[in-house]
């Protein structure tokens, strides 16, 4: 293996290869910022420029902008309560309360270091844990998907706010779009109420766009004061990365970055299923788990580590069996076998080179990723210094147009619409985005993993508790559901005790 870095290594002494990763790298940002265009849209546009570049140099320019848009998705997350990416739904949480507090550098300082630190050990566990991780992620059928599926979903108690019944039923209100078009098992049609362009299902970026960016703008609209309009005066100084704030959690960004590889392994889970695990496990570890969703660091760290550590994760099944974990790995493939790169166990064999090449141009990538956004920070955070009144149209006509262009049709704008209009109303009545999301994302994955599990087995529901990884999954639901519970009560005991305590007190006086 350490001869084959030495020997990738010399493959960098061309600058081109530099200047080819740090311009998929800063088109990668551009694209996480912008509302509605994504890490595969950025890789699909870029792959055609690659195919007169050396294997390397073509790879790191994709691998580049698939970093950059992961991680630049933080940026309108942190600033606007707009995920720039699905990934960067649970940024939101605690980065955009964090922002509104007045520390909107703060905010991305935070981002921006955990974005690195789980892209580099991503890195880490991509190049010497890659055989390991494949082989287990190889190991996942139908029965896996659904318990993993299954235990996504009791992350609801963390992201719901401050009523679990609300949380709850937003997340089945998700769960319920989600099965919304055609039945991947019977082929039939259903929940589309006639219309023929949900067939296919409601399109997930829209929705995003729609409940956090649409519904965010509708609030500021009605609440909008002469105040704001002349724009909130932000501490511009306080803009940079937060090193020291950072490592001093280094158990949540060794946890998190840990968990989103290993989600990013197992083909089809996605960052989103990543961010929302790593942000779930630090809030049952942190000793003050009431301060997630008011602006808390751990909150954003966790997000971020998880989601980029996500990237390494989803490039190991791609580059050892040929399996892509996500759509944008997908295309990374793609872009291996144009230039006559077969990925395999055989990749790392015949052309060790070229493959440990492509693994050290992933990690100029996250350098590169970090070094920008860190010189563009401060500039970032000046957006917040337009006035909400010229601001605000700008934001709404770039959501119009993202969503539009992910489709090219008019759908999209409607589902946007109609999830914004949704968004609003969830949001004026206490009910959080944030389930809607998770169960939109896990809702189908859960339903048609467990049909097809069932019908693979003869409708044997006992080989959900005989396969070991999924009873380690249906174990930990079980875990997540009953903890908060615990703690529940416990707490109203103390505040029981408390106010009892209190009351002899109070009649003596």
């Amino acid at each position: 293996m350490l001869a084959n870095f030495a020997d990738a290594a010399g493959l960098f002494l061309d600058v081109n290869v530099f200047l080819a990763i740090a311009f998929g790298t800063v088109l990668g940002l551009i694209f996480g910022a912008l509302p509605g265009l994504t890490a595969t849209m950025g890789i699909a546009l870029l792959l055609p420029l690659t195919f007169s570049m050396e294997p390397v140099t073509g790879m790191g320019m994709l691998l580049g902008v698939y970093c950059g848009a992961i991680s630049g998705g933080s940026i309108p997350a942190a600033l606007l309560n707009i995920p720039g990416t699905p990934s960067s739904v649970a940024t939101t949480l605690d980065a955009f309360p964090m922002a509104r507090n007045g520390e909107p550098g703060r905010a991305l300082g935070l981002c921006i270091v955990s974005s690195m630190i789980g892209g580099l050990i991503s890195v880490a566990i991509f190049a010497f844990l890659s055989p390991v991780i494949a082989d287990v992620a190889l190991d996942f059928s139908a029965v896996e998907y659904f318990s993993l599926g299954l235990f996504g979903l009791t992350i609801i108690a963390s992201v719901s706010g401050q009523s679990i019944i609300k949380g709850i039923v937003a997340g089945l209100i998700g769960v319920l779009i989600s099965l919304i078009g055609i039945d991947s098992l019977t082929g039939v049609v259903r929940l589309t109420a006639g219309i023929p362009d949900l067939v296919g299902g409601v399109d997930l970026m829209p929705a995003l766009i729609g409940l956090f960016a649409l519904s965010q703008i509708i609030s500021d609209v009605t609440n909008l004061s002469p105040q704001s309009q002349s724009g909130a005066r932000v501490r511009v100084n306080n803009a940079y990365p937060r090193f020291r704030e950072t490592f001093r959690h280094w158990k949540v960004w060794s946890s998190s970055s840990l968990i989103g590889s290993l989600v990013g392994a197992i083909p089809g889970a996605g960052g989103s299923i990543a961010s929302f695990l790593a942000y779930d496990q630090s809030k049952r570890m942190s000793k003050t788990p009431e301060k997630f969703g008011t602006g808390h660091d751990e909150g954003v760290i966790s997000c971020e580590s998880g989601n980029n550590g996500m990237t390494g994760g989803a490039l190991i099944p791609m580059m050892t069996l040929g399996i892509p974990g996500d759509a944008s790995a997908a295309i990374l493939m793609g872009g291996l076998l144009i230039h006559g790169l077969q990925p395999g166990p055989m990749l790392f064999q015949d052309q060790g080179n070229i493959a440990y090449g492509i693994i050290i141009a992933f990690l100029v990538a996250n350098i590169f990723m970090f070094c920008f956004q860190s010189v563009g920070i401060k500039l970032f955070v000046r957006v917040l210094q337009i006035p909400r009144s010229y601001l605000l149209p700008f934001i709404l006509v770039m959501c119009m147009v993202g969503a539009y262009g992910i489709s090219g049709t008019l759908s999209s704008a409607w589902v946007l619409l109609f999830f914004g209009v949704f968004g609003y109303f969830l949001n004026r009545y206490g009910f959080s985005s944030a389930p809607v999301v998770l169960g939109m994302i896990l809702g189908y994955m859960v339903e048609s993993n467990f049909r097809r599990g069932m019908t693979m087995n003869d409708g044997d529901w006992t080989v959900f508790f005989t396969h070991p990884i999924s009873l380690c999954f249906l174990l930990l639901s079980v875990v997540s559901v009953v903890l908060p519970i615990i703690r529940h009560r416990r707490q109203a005991r103390q505040r029981q005790q408390e106010t009892n305590s209190n009351r002899p007190l109070e009649s003596a006086r």
